[in-house]
């Protein structure tokens, strides 16, 4: 992850070539600091402020009064005039303004001043899936829950498509008495009660994928969704009677943390129950991280709140939304492929996908070729005109993926050049994780190791061929959940004694609305569009946790996050561990806690809350000063209390270790399951230089949110060198009815 590359996002023109170029997208988080060597330019800053002693405004005008008294202070012997961009009520005290350095300090005298720094840019990270989570229709936890009926998901991205059917308001009742908000267009309704923009001019969506994410969230169910004749199915969100209000915070130059503040700021005081953000930028200390205070000042008012990890795997270190009040998401494949399927002349077989499924492909055997060796490295990855000296007309050709050349970029090129049709391979890094994407003509994307198959094939033979077999939509495949290459991965950089992500959801091909049909050469349309990203599994998790508020009322976001870690699932379909990319045991870095079972965190026998009191001796654990701690939790504090990362009363533990070190750990557990009853520890798995002891070696429970601690000791038995850095584990307590893993990293130094 580049830390000073630029984030962006391309706008949207819905013909087939700028779809993936907004995918493309999706596959990178990072993040932007804007300077200037000029201390009269004026750029846009944020402005931390704590009100005077005694001070209480009673309007938000007041208070906005009492900003612009820093503007005016700051204009004096300035040439440029300050411009207040956003003033926050609730997320913080305090505003964005255009500002130049010069003003800036200027205002570092004023009596209420914290801190103040440049406005960051984030990035977005972008049917079947309720089924494949467990959720049915009329039954059992989905029905229980009644759908998410009456709680408010706020999503912040590229706005919205009104009138769409994911957003029809049948069987909706209207919003609760507390809502709040305001809806800046014609089109909202019972479903879609809210619509607000922060940095254009209209909460429309001109990208897709603020439309994509809110269907997967709360679409209402529409029967016959699909894409090209794919997934067909009745489509809805995870908490499809949930109602939606969309925070437009995205636009061609991506996601400034100004308006990213301002919608929170708004969330806030218009009401909504949960907040999915499928955004973020890379890992910095929670204090200058937007989204983290944010989403603080969010969860001090019982909001639930739902961030995407990112799209910067596999690479270790990569995550994006860190904060342990953040719930945040890896991404997961699903078991359904849209199958193309290569046959090659040597009668092997290799299934890839395609979401473009021609009924009328030829199944004769065409010549094949790769371009890579002819044309050299920009031929290998088919980049627009390289295969102009190349013959290819009437053939199968076989492209290299990545390259920066866009997936259905490299089929244009294919096409343009008279191919009959492309054979897709993944690069290394991308291994197993195939995308249905909407191609231009016939084609596969097949795993890396298909891909060299293929090309050992071509050098071997004289005359190579093949075809492609187009099978539809296939399901039942039981490598899912696997973790998506592109899912960002831990440790923790801005906390690395706290295991993330959390959990992972589906983000791998996932269908849900799209703002205009999907159209290319072969006049196929669909209201409904199918892409991946940790923006995808976001939103996935955000109705996830609604339809769990929905439950339970009175459960607090640390306690329902507690539910979705302390029950996820490790498996996949075939009853092995969840593997990653490579087919090897995805390790905790890539899935935390595992995959998210909703009907399972309905149900958790014991949950670990966390008050957001409780993360202000963790915080200046981390090394933050007193301001700094300030800044994020809202108020004057004195880190006069510390604890160890690790003491936080968080689901899962990271522990450092060195040679003959013992480190011990506290955890306060509530019964939220049934109310006699008795936990022992009765799974424990143990890396070979690990020992652990629990006291007390039973948890005896006489009654509901009855609260009981226990001691964890860690103990590094091995004096010598270990086979790894880390290593991992989990501990799972368990009564006749419930279990209750909690997963551990342990870092041997």
């Amino acid at each position: 992850m580049n830390s000073n590359s630029s984030i962006s996002m391309e706008r949207k023109r819905y013909n087939v070539l700028p779809v993936v170029c907004f995918m493309l997208l999706l596959t990178f988080t990072d993040i932007l600091t804007i300077t200037s060597a000029n201390l009269d330019q004026p750029e846009t800053y944020i402005v931390h402020l704590n009100a005077p002693d005694g001070v209480k405004f009673d309007t938000p005008e007041d208070r906005q009064s009492w900003y612009h008294s820093f503007l005016s202070a700051s204009s004096a012997g300035s040439n440029v005039e300050p411009t207040l961009i956003h003033a926050y009520h609730n997320v913080f005290t305090g505003f964005a303004a255009k500002l130049s350095a010069n003003q800036v300090k200027a205002m570092e005298k004023m009596d209420g001043f914290v801190t103040a720094r440049p406005e960051r840019v984030y990035k977005l990270h972008t049917t079947h899936t309720p089924r494949f989570l467990g959720l049915h229709r009329n039954l059992g936890f989905w029905g229980g829950s009644n759908y998410g009926k009456g709680i408010i998901i706020g999503v912040l991205d590229t706005g919205i498509t009104p009138g769409h059917p994911s957003f029809d308001d049948k069987g909706m009742p209207p919003p609760p008495a507390k809502w709040k908000g305001k809806c800046e267009f014609v089109g909202c309704n019972n479903k879609l009660i809210g619509a607000r923009d922060f940095i254009s001019s209209s909460p429309l969506d001109e990208e897709g994928h603020g439309t994509h994410t809110s269907g997967t969230a709360a679409g209402n169910f529409v029967n016959g969704a699909n894409v090209f004749g794919n997934a067909k199915g009745t489509a809805a969100g995870m908490a499809p009677l949930a109602h939606l209000a969309m925070y437009k915070v995205c636009g061609i130059f991506g996601c400034p943390d100004g308006a990213i503040l301002a919608a929170m700021d708004a969330a806030i005081e218009e009401g909504v129950d949960v907040l999915s953000l499928s955004l973020g930028g890379a890992s910095i200390p929670f204090y200058e991280d937007g989204i983290a205070v944010g989403a603080f000042s969010a969860i001090q008012r019982g909001i639930f709140v739902s961030c995407s990890a990112g799209n910067s795997g596999p690479f270790s270190f990569s995550l994006s939304n860190e904060a342990p009040w953040i719930l945040t998401v890896g991404a997961s494949t699903l078991d359904r492929d849209i199958r193309s399927t290569v046959y090659l002349g040597n009668q092997a077989l290799l299934d890839g996908q395609s979401l473009f499924q021609p009924k009328d492909f030829p199944q004769n055997f065409l010549p094949l070729v790769y371009p890579g060796s002819k044309g050299g490295q920009l031929a290998a990855v088919c980049a627009a005109g390289s295969l102009k000296n190349i013959d290819v007309k009437g053939k199968v050709v076989l492209c290299d993926g990545g390259g920066g050349v866009a997936r259905i970029a490299k089929g244009q090129t294919v096409k343009d050049a008279g191919g009959a049709a492309m054979i897709l391979a993944n690069e290394m890094i991308d291994g197993d994780t195939t995308r249905a994407d909407a191609h231009v003509l016939p084609a596969s994307n097949v795993a890396y190791d298909a891909g060299v198959t293929i090309k050992t094939y071509i050098f071997l033979s004289s005359s190579p061929v093949a075809t492609l077999i187009f099978r539809g939509t296939v399901m039942g495949v039981d490598s899912a959940p696997a973790v998506a290459s592109f899912s960002s991965r831990g440790p923790s950089v801005a906390s690395a004694g706290i295991v993330k992500p959390d959990i992972i959801g589906p983000g791998v091909n996932i269908l849900a609305a799209w703002p205009v049909s999907v159209d290319n050469s072969t006049q196929t349309k669909a209201t409904f569009n199918m892409i991946s990203g940790t923006s995808m599994s976001c939103p996935h998790l955000a109705g996830i946790s609604a339809l769990l508020k929905s439950e339970h009322p009175d459960w607090s976001p640390a306690a329902i996050k507690s539910a979705i870690m302390t029950t996820a699932g490790r498996v996949s379909l075939s009853g092995k561990p969840i593997e990653d990319e490579r087919e090897l045991r995805a390790n905790i870095f890539a899935i935390g806690s595992g995959h998210v079972n909703p009907s399972k965190a309905n149900d958790p026998g014991l949950i670990f809350d966390i008050q957001p009191n409780d993360y202000i001796p963790y915080l200046c654990g981390l090394g933050y000063t007193s301001k700094q701690v300030g800044v994020i939790v809202q108020k004057r504090v004195t880190c006069s209390e510390v604890i160890p990362e690790a003491q936080l009363n968080y689901p899962s533990f990271a522990v450092t270790l060195g040679v003959g070190d013992t480190k011990s750990f506290t955890r306060t557990v509530t019964n939220v399951g049934v109310a006699n009853s008795n936990y022992t520890l009765t799974d424990v798995d143990l890396p070979v230089d690990l020992a652990l002891i629990t006291e007390p070696a039973m948890l005896i429970f006489n009654k509901l949110n009855q609260k009981l601690t226990y001691q964890v000791s860690f103990m590094r038995v091995n004096i010598g060198k270990v086979k790894a850095p880390y290593a991992e584990g989990y501990m799972t307590w368990s009564s006749h009815k419930h279990s209750v893993r909690t997963p551990f990293s342990i870092k041997f130094v």
